[in-house]
């Protein structure tokens, strides 16, 4: 009975594991451009993951298409275009900069600014309204001492 157990789980946990991709390259120019590429396009399904670490058949499929057109020849501005148009400007990690994709390179920086400006704005509300309330805790005659203290002390400086 335990024997039989331990050869289903053998036999099961043997299908999990994942594919392992072997590509024939013709130079190790090429290799190299086959890796750049893939490190460089994200997953359409894994969305965090670029296809080079993804083992989701849609990543299989465009590294097989990338291999593919490398081997045809094609630059690797021919592939990364291709595969734009195919899945979107979402497929590359760093999206070229145009008019569709100037909220993902601005934004942040326009976040950072405001933050900083909202800031300010906040610690100086702050410091003026501590000096109104200090102004305004203290009587005349005790505003009038404390200015003649003042006085005193920068007379002995």
């Amino acid at each position: 009975m335990i024997r039989c157990m331990l050869l289903a789980l053998l036999l099961f946990s043997t299908a999990a594991l994942p594919a392992i991709d072997t590509y024939e390259f013709e130079t190790d120019e090429q290799r190299a451009r086959f890796y750049q590429l893939s490190a460089e396009l994200r997953c359409p399904k894994c969305q965090n993951q670029n296809i080079a670490d993804s083992n989701a058949p849609i990543a299989n499929d465009l590294r097989r298409e990338i291999f593919r057109m490398l081997d045809e020849g094609q630059s690797n501005e021919q592939i990364v275009d291709f595969m734009v148009m195919r899945y979107g400007e979402f497929v590359r990690y760093r999206p070229q900069l145009n008019a569709q994709t100037a909220v993902l390179w601005f934004a942040p920086a326009v976040f950072l600014l405001g933050g900083l400006l909202a800031l300010i704005i906040m610690v100086r509300r702050r410091q003026s309204a501590q000096i109104a309330s200090q102004d305004e805790h203290l009587s005349a005659d005790e505003q009038a001492r404390l200015k003649a203290l003042l006085e005193n002390k920068t007379r002995d400086d």
